[in-house]
């Protein structure tokens, strides 16, 4: 009896055994991203460091990420730095941008190594539409401090209305590094229409920031309705992204587990 009740607890521990490590493994598959590569592209009136917060939330859940640095000289220009940190990709990448930088995301994921688009606070044209199309389609908020070109033909955002308009939801001290970092845009970007709208046929998740007083939230929402994107709201200012990254890697992760890769 002994030798009998020995084996079959023994048979039970290896049955647990194998019950526990299955359903490990079977977590662990559920959880690894299908896509683990994302690239990062920032918008006007801002660079790369933006991003730092989101950066370390993805790494830290396993992603490979890059920031582009934009030049901030024409629609082109920015299309062609993001190509450039695509090229390098080893894989299928998601390719977020945040406010202007949805114009350029929109032309640059055309590249055969997207996978995804994920617009945070952005802008998503169709082609034939600038910028500007979506930008003058509703009101700006009174706390919108984008100036008219200076004689270099740049554009800049108004330092006493920094705070308020574009990141709110920050401390003054971030506000202010933010506005002395932030890179020389050249207003012609806003005018140039995209050629192909990568969205119209890959997948694209938009994020409606809907504190943002430099883009419209109801903007948002229209061209992410138009573009079929899966939404995500976020109560946050335009750089929800910085002061919300968690909430905004959830919108990245979803997207790296649910699109087909081929």
């Amino acid at each position: 009896m002994k030798t009998t009740s020995f084996k079959n607890l023994v048979k039970s521990l290896l049955v647990a055994t194998m019950l526990v490590f299955g359903v490990s493994s079977f977590a662990q598959k559920a959880s690894t991203p299908k896509i683990k590569n994302v690239v990062l592209v920032h918008g006007a009136f801002a660079d790369g460091s933006g991003w730092k917060g989101l950066y370390e939330s993805l790494t830290q859940k396993g992603y490979d990420v890059t920031v582009v640095q934009n030049p901030l000289s024409s629609l082109e220009d920015d299309v062609r730095a993001t190509q450039l940190a695509l090229d390098k990709q080893d894989g299928p990448t998601i390719l977020v941008g945040h406010s202007w930088g949805g114009v350029v995301i929109t032309e640059a994921g055309n590249h055969p190594k997207v996978a995804a688009l994920v617009y945070v606070a952005a802008l998503q044209p169709d082609a034939g539409e600038s910028a500007l199309t979506w930008l003058q389609s509703a009101p700006p908020a009174s706390e919108n401090g984008v100036l008219a070109p200076d004689d270099k033909g740049i554009v800049y955002y108004d330092k006493a209305k920094f705070h308020a308009g574009f990141c709110a939801d920050l401390s003054k001290k971030d506000a202010d590094f933010m506005y002395a970092s932030q890179g020389a845009f050249y207003a012609k970007g806003f005018g140039t229409n995209v050629t192909k709208a990568a969205w119209r046929t890959k997948p694209s998740y938009g994020v409606v920031a809907t504190e943002d007083k430099s883009i419209n939230p109801e903007i948002q929402r229209n061209m992410y309705k138009k573009a079929n994107a899966k939404i995500t709201e976020i109560k946050g200012s335009h750089v929800v992204f910085i002061s919300q990254p968690e909430a905004v890697a959830k919108v990245i992760v979803a997207a790296s587990k649910e699109v087909s890769v081929k």
